[in-house]
C-alpha cells in the first residue's frame, strides 16, 4: 500500500517549485484536495492562489501584507492549475473543459503532485508516480476506500480510556457512553475491529450511532472479562486473524506495537494512525537491516556519524525492541 503524508506533500511542493521550467505567476487549485497542494505550492513559489471558480471569475485569494508580487490578473502571464493527484484523469479533463469555455489572456499549464502510471497524459508537470493501491493522509478517513478497510476504535475514532476509566465496570461503561470522537469518517467503514469485549456491544453500537459513524461490521473480542483478555495478551494476533479473514485491503491501527505485529502476522499493509506511518510486509526486516547498517557505519566512523545513527536507532529501533519485548514477555 503506497501512502503519502501531508509532510511528504509539502516536500513534493518544494520539489515541484524548484523543477518548474517556466515562471508561474498564479496557482489555481482544483477543489478540494487540490487546494491543499496549491496552497503549499504557491507559498513555495511566492505567488498568489485561487481556485477554479476564482480563475474563471478573475478573483484572487487574499495574500496578506507581506506579499509584494502579482496583485491582479492584469499581471498574470502563466497559470498553473494543480491537483493533489491524477489517476484516470477524469477530474483534470473536466477542469480543462470548464476552462476551455473562457478566452483567457494568459497561458495555462497543468500539474499534480502525484500521478498514476497513466496520469502523465493529463498534466504537464508532476512530482512522483504513486501506483495503486494508495492512500493519502489528508483524505484517508473520508474516502470510499474505507469500505474495504479494517479500522480500530480506541486511539483512532476516539481516545484510549485512562487507567482509572478502564475498570471493566461502571467507569468503563461511562467512558464508552461519553467519550468524544476524534474523527467521524464520512464514508462507511467495512470492519470496525476492536479489543473491546463483546459484553460492551450495546454501548459501543449506541455511541457509533449517536455520532453518525457508519460501518458494515463490528468485530469485538468474545471474552468474559478484561482480566482474561490481558492474561491472553493476544490483541494483535486476534486483529491479524480478523484482518486475514475479511479480505480487507488495509488495517488502520492506533498502536505502533500492535500495527507492527498485525503487519508481520497478516503479511498485509497496516497503517499506524498514531504514528501516521504505513507499514508494509517486510517492515521489520528492513528495520533490522537498516539498524545493522547504521551500527556498522557508526563503528567505522564514530565521530562524524554518531548523531545521525543515534537518531535513527532511537526512532526506529524503539519499535523493534518493543516488538521483541512483547513477544517475549507479553503473552
Amino acid at each position: 500500500m503506497n501512502h503519502r503524508s501531508i509532510s511528504q506533500l509539502n516536500s513534493s511542493a518544494r520539489q515541484l517549485a524548484r523543477e518548474l521550467p517556466t515562471r508561474i505567476d498564479l496557482v489555481a487549485g482544483i477543489p478540494r484536495s487540490g487546494l491543499l497542494a496549491a496552497n503549499l505550492l504557491c507559498l513555495n513559489l511566492d505567488v498568489p492562489m485561487t481556485d477554479i471558480e476564482g480563475l474563471c471569475e478573475g478573483r484572487l485569494l487574499q495574500t496578506g501584507r507581506r506579499y509584494d508580487g502579482v496583485g491582479s490578473f492584469e499581471d498574470v502571464e502563466t497559470v498553473l492549475v494543480v491537483d493533489d493527484s491524477v489517476d484516470t484523469g477524469r477530474q483534470m479533463q473536466e477542469t480543462k473543459r470548464q476552462l476551455a469555455e473562457h478566452d483567457f489572456p494568459f497561458d495555462i499549464e497543468y500539474g499534480a503532485m502525484y500521478i498514476s502510471s497513466q496520469g502523465h497524459k493529463h498534466v504537464d508537470h508532476w512530482v512522483d508516480v504513486v501506483s495503486k493501491p494508495r492512500v493519502f493522509e489528508w483524505n484517508m478517513m473520508h474516502h470510499p476506500m474505507l469500505k474495504n478497510f479494517c479500522v480500530d476504535i480506541d486511539g483512532v475514532l476516539c481516545r484510549d480510556p485512562t487507567r482509572e476509566e478502564n475498570d471493566d465496570g461502571r467507569r468503563y461503561r461511562e467512558f464508552l457512553r461519553t467519550v468524544e470522537p476524534r474523527v467521524v469518517p464520512t464514508q462507511t467503514i467495512g470492519w470496525l475491529v476492536t479489543c473491546r469485549l463483546e459484553k460492551y456491544r450495546d454501548e459501543t453500537e449506541a455511541w457509533l450511532d449517536r455520532h453518525g459513524i457508519e460501518y458494515d461490521n463490528l468485530v469485538m473480542m468474545d471474552l468474559p472479562s478484561k482480566e482474561i483478555r490481558q492474561r491472553n495478551g493476544n490483541h494483535a494476533e486476534y486483529k491479524a486473524d480478523v484482518y486475514c479473514s475479511t479480505g480487507a485491503d488495509l488495517f488502520i491501527e492506533s498502536s505502533m506495537r500492535q500495527a507492527t505485529e498485525i503487519c508481520e502476522r497478516s503479511k498485509k499493509p497496516v497503517h499506524c494512525y498514531g504514528a501516521n506511518q504505513m507499514l508494509n510486509p517486510g517492515h521489520l526486516d528492513r528495520v533490522y537491516d537498516k539498524s545493522g547498517e547504521y551500527l556498522s557505519r557508526l563503528s567505522d566512523n564514530p565521530i562524524s556519524f554518531s548523531l545521525k545513527a543515534s537518531k535513527y536507532i532511537l526512532s526506529e529501533s524503539y519499535y523493534t525492541l518493543s516488538r521483541l519485548s512483547y513477544s517475549r514477555w507479553g503473552r
